[in-house]
Formats: C-alpha cells, sequence, structure tokens
C-alpha cells in the first residue's frame, strides 16, 4: 500500500507471507525497510487487547506497538467502534508516523471490520 502526501509517496506498508501470524514492512520513499510488524496468531479481542509489535527493520527488537484496545464486553457486543493505541520511537521520522498510522488503519480493516456487506446504515 502506498502512503502518499500532498501526491507524492512518502512511505509504503508491504505484507510478507506467513503461515500462522500477521507480517508487514514498513519502508520509506525510496522502498527501504525501516520497521516489520508482527501480529499474533489470533487477532481475536476477547476480554483483551489485541497487540501488533512494531519491530526494528531486522526484525530483532521490539520498538513500539499498535494495540486494538478492549473496550468492555457491551461496546465490543454492540458497537462497530474499535479503538487502537499505537507507540513508536519519538524520534522516527513524521513520514514514517504516518506511514505507521496507515498501517494502523490498514491492520483495523484487514482484521476487525466486519467482512459482510451491512446496507442498513
Amino acid at each position: 500500500m502506498e502512503v502518499t502526501a500532498s501526491g507524492a509517496p512518502i512511505g509504503y506498508i508491504e505484507q510478507e507471507w506467513s503461515l500462522c501470524t500477521p507480517l508487514f514492512r514498513i519502508l520509506n520513499a525510496k522502498r527501504e525497510t525501516v520497521l516489520k510488524i508482527e501480529g499474533p496468531i489470533i487477532t481475536c479481542s476477547c476480554f483483551g487487547n489485541v497487540d501488533f509489535q512494531v519491530l526494528s527493520a531486522d526484525g530483532q527488537t521490539q520498538v513500539g506497538k499498535i494495540s486494538k484496545q478492549w473496550s468492555g464486553l457491551a461496546r465490543e457486543l454492540f458497537t462497530d467502534a474499535d479503538n487502537f493505541g499505537i507507540q513508536f520511537p519519538i524520534d522516527l521520522s513524521v513520514e514514517v508516523k504516518a506511514t505507521l498510522l496507515a498501517a494502523n488503519f490498514l491492520i483495523d480493516f484487514m482484521y476487525f471490520e466486519d467482512s459482510h456487506n451491512n446496507n442498513n446504515n
């Protein structure tokens, strides 16, 4: 997925193939890997947060996380609203931060939104 600002690419999100866990690479505008994201084997938020680790480019060190936060049983069952939190190093470039924010929306869409077509607005 290409992330743009004022029409110019500032970063990319690429999904890596994995048998068990969600894996993504965060790339800069030159398509160099700057961070990786690794999700849990089970992305169901049953009574707790679901954390996606933000890892260094080599995938060895956790530098942050993207969390779908548990909102309580009633809110989870009866609304479509989700709460997310993002933690990352303060010294990242604005472009990489924006790409991580886009990754948050992508993760929400891929793993936590209903896949059926609801025409009852």
